[in-house]
């Protein structure tokens, strides 16, 4: 069983371990990441161990997050991402949605059209395929087939704008999106690029539009926008005034490591949707 230890992160005597209330301690003789560290010593963090492992230790990684509360309502979660400076296919940034506690997220990346815990979307460590190459500090794929990924935490790459909503139909929304997940996977691969999805397209089937329209086939008919930031703009505007759902902003600042740079606003590309952010 992977159990999850909830404790205080602590560093003493050269070593890294979560303290439990009991006196407990735990990971002490593993590899704990150091951003983990930097951001939250001394601080109540739960933790676990990820089937993958650290290239260097060869065991399982340890992925570390806040304490946090379970939600008692039902939620949804609209997320945009500023874009990675680094990689020129980040420049409108990029789109998510947490439904109750299942990350559905979408992209190019065949492998990244998943359904994912908030733990590991937001705070993967930087280890092992989660890290960028040493090689170009990005995604890589060694000659021996060593896969880095350069997809860590998403908090530890960029900051991150939320619409949380509560009166959703989480059971009704989440199955939308799993048949879209549905669709991806059985999608025959292009032998020549394997690795990518070869139905995204930027303006009709790409992270943004498969959230966008299965926000409209709920019921929000309002919702448009064909870019992230877009979007988040125009479903921040509609839903903020429908009075059948709760809804409220916030931002979750971007925890500052040295695997990434700062992440950058995208522009809103709709003039419309300009004018709407700005009333928001």
């Amino acid at each position: 069983m992977n159990e999850i230890i909830t404790g205080i992160l602590k560093k003493a005597d050269e070593k890294v371990f979560v303290e439990e209330a009991n006196g407990k301690q735990h990971f002490s003789d593993k590899r704990i990441w150091d951003g983990y560290v930097h951001h939250w010593e001394g601080k109540e963090v739960s933790a676990r161990f990820l089937p993958e492992r650290d290239y260097e230790t060869k065991q399982k990684i340890i992925i570390m997050w806040p304490k946090k509360d379970p939600a008692s309502t039902p939620y949804v979660e609209l997320y945009y991402a500023e874009r990675l400076v680094k990689y020129w296919t980040s420049t409108l940034g990029h789109s998510a949605i947490n439904v109750n506690g299942e990350i559905f997220n979408y992209s190019h990346h065949i492998n990244e059209n998943e359904i994912i815990t908030e733990e590991e979307f937001f705070y993967r460590p930087a280890l092992g395929e989660f890290a960028p190459s040493p090689n170009n500090g990005q995604y890589e794929i060694l000659k021996d087939g060593t896969p880095y990924y350069d997809k860590f935490g998403r908090n530890f790459m960029r900051t991150i704008h939320v619409l949380r909503l509560e009166g959703v139909d989480v059971k009704k929304l989440g199955n939308i999106y799993k048949h879209q997940l549905d669709v991806i996977r059985s999608t025959p691969p292009n032998p020549k690029d394997p690795e990518k999805y070869p139905d995204f397209n930027i303006f009709t089937r790409s992270c943004s539009t498969i959230i966008r329209d299965g926000l409209k086939e709920y019921g929000f008919q309002k919702i448009k926008g064909i870019f992230p930031r877009d979007l988040f703009a125009n479903a921040t505007h509609h839903l903020l005034k429908d009075k059948q759902i709760s809804a409220r902003l916030y931002t979750m600042p971007q925890w500052v490591v040295p695997e990434a740079d700062l992440s950058a606003m995208s522009p809103i590309l709709n003039p419309m949707n300009y004018f709407r952010n700005r009333s928001i």
